[in-house]
């Protein structure tokens, strides 16, 4: 049984900072591919950033040059840097796991991950 727990959320002004974490269980290693996604009040949910099993990293053009994406394998740890946060990124952040051998924001907007963590809320204003 896989359990993916997001923290980290909360309530910034616009401009702050946030970062998120993820913590995978019943998952193996968090070197597979991981990453964010987010839903918005009255959005459809939108990948964010992805972390594949190679290294490799994608971003959602809406958060390019704001979000960073890293992980720890040392603490099996996934994270979301938020930077210079605007009201357009309020929503609920999911962290995700794909259990598919590669992964990118664009191969979610087809298919959606297999994993979901239950969400952090992020709140900008």
């Amino acid at each position: 049984h896989v359990q993916l727990v997001e923290s980290g959320g909360g309530s910034v002004t616009a401009g702050g900072s946030l970062r998120l974490s993820c913590s995978p269980s019943g998952y193996g290693h968090i070197t597979k591919c991981m990453g964010w996604f987010r839903q918005g009040p009255g959005k459809e949910r939108e990948g964010v950033a992805s972390f594949g099993r190679d290294g490799s990293i994608t971003y959602a053009d809406s958060v390019k040059g704001r979000f960073t994406i890293s992980r720890d394998n040392a603490k099996n740890t996934l994270y979301l840097q938020m930077n210079n946060l605007t009201s357009e990124d309020t929503a609920v952040y999911y962290c995700v796991a794909d259990r598919r051998p590669h992964c990118t924001v664009s191969i979610w907007r087809r298919a959606a991950p297999h994993h979901w963590g239950q969400g952090t809320q992020v709140t900008v204003s």
